[in-house]
């Protein structure tokens, strides 16, 4: 015959074991819960860093700079050579090597875009899309730069003083042209439309 008091004891002791199962599992439910939070907190985290601040890394933007400033630059040497050797004027110089540069920088886009599968008519309206406010930035800066040294616009093909000039008026746009490229290309903007045409 049991004594009352084992019994009791026996009662106490299932219940101890039964609370403490049940708080162990709530304790899994509750850490398991906290994991996913966390998981999700770091996927989000994970998923901004990937896409950095403003939607476009520097290095992006150095790229699509870099591709509208050999365009421009060919187009930029090309109109300051034939205005040198023709004899024209500064102002009839400049303006042809804006034409060129523009040329010569949608033809590259062209180019690019039509190996992904692209015609000429959509290839067309990708390049302004992406390159207008690029060159138009980069020829400004460039030209503003050859117009205010001294002699630069004057100087012969032979002059150093005419090379020097223009290779600093081309690095000079190219830094000023990439924060440029940066904020457009963060927005889907400028090369932005040449990268999703590249990734299809």
């Amino acid at each position: 015959m049991a004594h009352p008091a084992q019994h009791e004891q026996h009662q106490q002791h299932t219940g101890h074991e039964g609370h403490e199962h049940h708080a162990g599992h709530g304790g899994h439910e509750h850490a398991g819960h906290a994991g996913h939070h966390g998981h999700s907190r770091a996927g989000h985290a994970g998923h901004g860093a990937a896409h950095g601040v403003g939607g476009a890394s520097w290095r992006t933007a150095a790229q699509a700079t870099l591709h509208c400033l050999t365009g421009c630059a060919i187009g930029e040497v090309l109109g300051m050579v034939l205005g040198t050797a023709f004899g024209l004027h500064n102002g009839a110089t400049v303006v042809l090597s804006v034409l060129l540069a523009f040329v010569f920088g949608y033809a590259l886009t062209m180019r690019g875009v039509q190996k992904a599968g692209l015609d000429v008519g959509a290839a067309v309206k990708v390049a302004l899309a992406a390159d207008t406010v690029s060159i138009l930035v980069m020829e400004l800066i460039d030209n503003s730069v050859m117009m205010t040294v001294p002699g630069a616009m004057d100087a012969g093909l032979g002059d150093l003083l005419f090379w020097f000039a223009l290779a600093g008026s081309l690095v000079l746009a190219f830094a000023l042209t990439v924060p440029v490229n940066k904020w457009m290309i963060g927005r889907g903007r400028g090369h932005a439309v040449v990268h999703a045409h590249h990734q299809h």
